[in-house]
């Protein structure tokens, strides 16, 4: 099982310093193996001492380096050698992957991200697999079973006890997004009706607590959840007091089907370090860490990133070329369709804009000041639907607060695009034209920035995903439309 690692994290300079290292040594280390290879090959004809001399120097030369390169990276924290396997080329990638100790695989898969964890699963045999899987909590083989083949998971299971086959099982059963996947098993609790010494004592004969605890948890005989008792609490009272008598009743718990994204915004807000899982009937499941609620909020943060320019997961930089194809085209190809849709609309109105040119200059301006402004929107409300800020009762009043900012923004904006329209055109009625359009389009962008999040939210979709798309298709179709249109009726 794991253990806490006592390797330093390092800042990103160190890092990018650690990855020169080690690329330095690699490039060393193939080398003087590709010179090895062609003397071996060479021996198959000629046997002259000279040449044995130069093979043994050279393959002495070899181990060395992989000695070097070897130590170099058994000297950087899990997380760092992750981060370095992310950042080389996947021949080299492999390379280095082939000289990480065994017994620290498991972390490692752990740390590296999806796309590149299933580069180095694919290069390890089942029995290396195992044995990795082995060296993990349960909850820790829930987070990598996804990637696992099915008989190596099968194998996996039948080597672990009955405790922890309830527990993997248990993690296993909860979506990505509740807080049964966050939960940590690995907890210290004590019964209420025992002295504080005896609790010492306890905590004394542990090899080391669990990392991240700055609580116990109390429970009675049929592990029924009572309270906690904070270390700060134990070291200050008398040993003599009982449990029941210090420990701390009013606390904050969750519950394994609760969402993990509730549970952060607790963490957030409470500043938590830890907080027990406790079951609908009081019982006591185990905990979550401040550690797992902050790579939950990581994780979720780059996926709507990756969501919004058209992602559909994270992606390998060195992937092979037809994978990055299939990750990006979806998106790609509909954001063609929406941009072809909106030069079809544009092309209605040919005999319009063949009659004013300037309209054609200024169009654009229409489109982009849109999609702009309904971009603010749009980040504003998932970023509140994230926080949990947006309601039945309060969506009403923000959707007029919305609106009537953008209708001022664009009232004021389009003074001053009507005056630049003017000035290049020297025609008043082609800046209130300009004017009219730019409000109507802000509007236009505010209100598709709010609906399409909060429709996604309200049926259970994340709202990030393809939101700035269809954004961008609104805005630059009905742009258009509106801009052109009101130019055909009053310009023409």
């Amino acid at each position: 099982m794991t253990t806490p690692n006592t390797h330093p994290r390092k800042e990103l300079e160190d890092l990018q310093q650690d990855l020169a290292e080690v690329q330095e040594l690699l490039r060393r280390h193939q080398l003087v193996e590709n010179l090895v290879q062609r003397q071996n090959a060479a021996q198959g004809t000629t046997q002259d001492d000279a040449s044995s001399r130069q093979a043994l120097v050279e393959t002495l030369v070899h181990r060395q380096n992989e000695v070097e390169l070897r130590s170099r990276l058994d000297a950087l924290h899990p997380a760092d050698v992750a981060t370095i396997l992310e950042a080389l080329p996947l021949e080299e990638r492999l390379a280095v992957w082939e000289l990480v100790k065994a017994e620290r695989d498991g972390e490692i898969l752990l740390e590296v991200s999806d796309a590149v964890r299933e580069s180095l699963i694919r290069s390890m045999d089942p029995e290396e697999l195992v044995a990795a899987a082995e060296q993990l909590d349960a909850d820790e083989i829930a987070d990598l079973a996804p990637d696992l083949p099915d008989d190596v998971m099968q194998d996996v299971y039948r080597a672990l006890s009955v405790e922890e086959r309830e527990q993997l099982r248990s993690a296993m059963s909860y979506p990505e997004d509740a807080v049964g996947s966050l939960m940590d098993f690995e907890v210290v609790s004590v019964r209420a009706d025992v002295t504080l010494e005896v609790v010492t004592r306890y905590l004394r004969r542990l090899d080391e607590l669990p990392g991240h605890t700055d609580q116990l948890f109390v429970v009675d005989r049929e592990e029924n959840f009572l309270g906690t008792l904070p270390l700060g609490r134990l070291i200050v009272s008398d040993l003599d007091r009982i449990v029941g008598d210090v420990l701390v009743r009013d606390t904050i718990t969750l519950n394994p089907d609760d969402k993990a994204e509730d549970a952060a915004n607790a963490f957030e807000r409470y500043d938590l370090v830890s907080a027990p899982v406790v079951s609908e009937d009081g019982h006591l499941l185990g905990r979550v860490t401040v550690a797992r609620v902050v790579d939950f909020i990581r994780e979720k943060s780059e996926d709507e990133q990756l969501a919004k320019a058209g992602l559909r997961e994270e992606e390998d930089v060195f992937a092979p070329v037809m994978s990055s194809v299939r990750n990006r085209a979806p998106w790609l190809l509909l954001n063609l369709f929406t941009a072809s849709v909106a030069a079809w609309v544009a092309s209605r109105f040919e005999a319009t804009v063949s009659q004013v040119v300037m309209l054609a200059f200024l169009m654009s301006i229409i489109a982009g000041i849109g999609g702009n402004s309904g971009n603010q929107t749009m980040t504003l409300v998932i970023r509140a639907l994230a926080l949990g800020q947006i309601s039945i009762a309060n969506v009403r009043q923000l959707m007029l607060r919305e609106l009537s900012t953008s209708a001022l923004i664009g009232v004021g904006g389009g003074g001053i695009a009507a005056l630049f329209a003017w000035w290049i055109s020297s025609s008043w009625g082609l800046g209130a034209v300009m004017w009219a359009a730019m409000v109507c389009n802000l509007i236009v962008g505010a209100s598709v920035g709010m609906l399409v999040p909060l429709a996604r939210y309200r049926f259970g979709r994340d709202p990030a995903v393809g939101s700035s798309v269809l954004l961008t298709f609104a805005t630059d179709t009905l742009g258009f439309f509106i801009f052109l249109g009101l130019a055909s009726l009053f310009l023409t």
